[in-house]
């Protein structure tokens, strides 16, 4: 296919799916100019897309706005470029997303995710890290590395830290013209970390999409304190099609709402409620929950907590 077909492909997704239709005119017309222009003549695949993706974040700055090389060919399907058994076998050799999960000196829990994948993959490897856990004092939820995922996996996520189910953000989608709200479970597999005990949030700027959900609506929630630096400012769910062998065209076609700021992060990022260098986000959380243990008692079983809680704390400085 050459770069005119390409364009094209492009411009069609753009006007049938982009959140914003009047940027997606604005695209359309770019594109076209900068290929009358010979912007993209003579590229191989990867510098086409690096091209392009350049001049789809140009107009407006959304980051889901892609176009992607990929080194494997990609299914050949009219609709999105997703394969979900490819995604699933994914998911297992990435350990459902889940970098790590254990219980840290002093009975504080740390989790680690990379990506949100959705709740039928990740669903049981999840509910096992929270029902790990639910019995830590504090909880440090690590997503400086996670570029985001599906907002289903965020709602059980933020449905082990709550009681009662809460509407935590809204999506609101281009076709049909709706907005769906998204509310936490009445109930999870496993056990509850629960609504009381207190949880830090470490951003950082690769953190992205559903990771910013995450970071924004425990913020907004009041039920987390986000510990690091501005994130990657991607609010915008989106959808990826094929445009040829080795490329596919990711583009957004709705746009988170939180209930309680009634916008959202596009652009901006969440704005951590304690600005740290993204390298010093885990000491920092972990001498502040370290500091919480520490205010629950040092008698009887909560002895050995609370030695390991001051020895480990001073080690911070």
């Amino acid at each position: 296919m050459d770069e005119r077909a390409r364009i094209d492909d492009v411009c069609r997704r753009l006007q049938d799916h982009y959140v914003f239709p009047d940027v997606a005119e604005k695209l359309t017309v770019l594109l076209r100019a900068r290929l009358s222009d010979g912007a993209y003549a003579g590229l191989d695949d990867q510098a086409f897309a690096v091209a392009v993706t350049g001049d789809l974040q140009s107009v407006n700055g959304d980051k889901h706005l892609r176009l992607r090389h990929h080194v494997d060919p990609l299914p050949e399907v009219e609709g999105e470029s997703y394969d979900p058994e490819e995604f699933r076998r994914e998911a297992e050799l990435n350990c459902h997303g889940i970098a790590s999960a254990r219980r840290l000196a002093g009975n504080v829990g740390y989790l680690e995710t990379k990506l949100f994948y959705e709740p039928d993959i990740a669903g049981e490897a999840l509910a096992a890290a929270m029902t790990l856990l639910a019995t830590t004092d504090a909880l440090l939820i690590d997503v400086r590395e996670n570029r985001g995922g599906d907002p289903s996996t965020v709602a059980l996520l933020i449905s082990y830290l709550v009681g009662e189910p809460v509407h935590f953000n809204s999506i609101y989608l281009r076709d049909g013209d709706v907005t769906n709200q998204l509310w936490t479970q009445p109930y999870v597999p496993g056990r509850k970390f629960g609504p009381e005990k207190p949880v830090w949030v470490l951003t950082g700027p690769t953190t992205f999409s559903g990771a910013e959900d995450l970071s924004y609506s425990l913020q907004q929630l009041g039920r987390a304190k986000t510990v690091g630096a501005v994130t990657g400012g991607g609010a915008n769910p989106r959808k990826q099609f094929t445009v040829d062998t080795h490329l596919d065209v990711t583009v957004p076609g709705g746009r988170a709402v939180n209930p309680v700021t009634g916008t959202n992060w596009e652009g901006v990022g969440v704005q951590p409620d304690i600005a740290v260098d993204v390298e010093a986000a885990f000491d920092t959380a972990y001498a502040l929950a370290l500091a919480h243990v520490l205010t629950l008692g040092d008698t009887g079983l909560r002895r050995q907590v609370a030695d390991e809680a001051r020895l480990t704390l001073a080690s911070l400085g």
